[in-house]
């Protein structure tokens, strides 16, 4: 008979808490500090989250630097790689794309590409193509929440980092987000890499 103490003792076999969302306020005002001190006023730089995860980060970032930072002129966008993917036509079911809203030309710009977790790389480099579709940047850089260092099969690292985390690749990274919009927890699972 399954019961509930199993159920939990289960979870707790195939989920380890890697940090919680004091800790989280804590990387994510480094990461906000390290990007002021890079991009000073912003208004020659654009924040581009990763659909889908990443623009929720963005959007969160974004937050910290206006209303912790005094940053007014912070812009954001999102950016669909979808059609983009190396292995979007080997895909059995049919993919579901996300929006790209760039509301400002990225032309000559400096651009922070965001996203939640860098892994093997193929999501990076199909932003990369995707990006160039709208124009061409001054400057091309990563921020990622979590670096998987040791799973990468391109050669592509970000200039900034929340925190590196070593995995297994039956493990994967879970972002638990709060109702309004705040991180709540980051947790290595069993499973396959997302």
């Amino acid at each position: 008979m399954i019961t509930s103490k199993t159920v939990l003792l289960f979870l707790e076999m195939t989920q380890k808490r890697l940090f919680g969302s004091e800790e989280l306020q804590v990387i994510l005002n480094r990461l906000c500090c390290r990007l002021i001190e890079s991009h000073g006023d912003f208004s020659q730089t654009v924040l581009i989250g990763l659909q889908p995860r990443g623009v929720a980060l963005t959007e969160v970032i974004a937050g910290l630097l206006q209303k912790n930072y005094q940053c007014p002129s912070v812009k954001t966008g999102a950016l669909d790689v979808t059609f983009f993917r190396d292995d979007f036509r080997r895909r059995d079911e049919l993919i579901k794309a996300n929006r790209t809203e760039l509301h400002t030309p990225i032309e000559g710009k400096k651009i922070v590409l965001i996203d939640d977790v860098l892994y093997t790389g193929r999501t990076l480099r199909s932003a990369l193509d995707a990006l160039q579709a709208f124009g061409r940047p001054s400057k091309t850089e990563l921020l990622v929440l979590i670096d998987r260092r040791f799973s990468r099969e391109l050669p592509i690292q970000p200039d900034y980092v929340g925190r590196h985390v070593d995995s297994m690749a039956t493990e994967r990274v879970r972002l638990d987000w709060l109702g309004n919009g705040q991180l709540d927890s980051v947790s290595l699972i069993q499973g396959p890499a997302a």
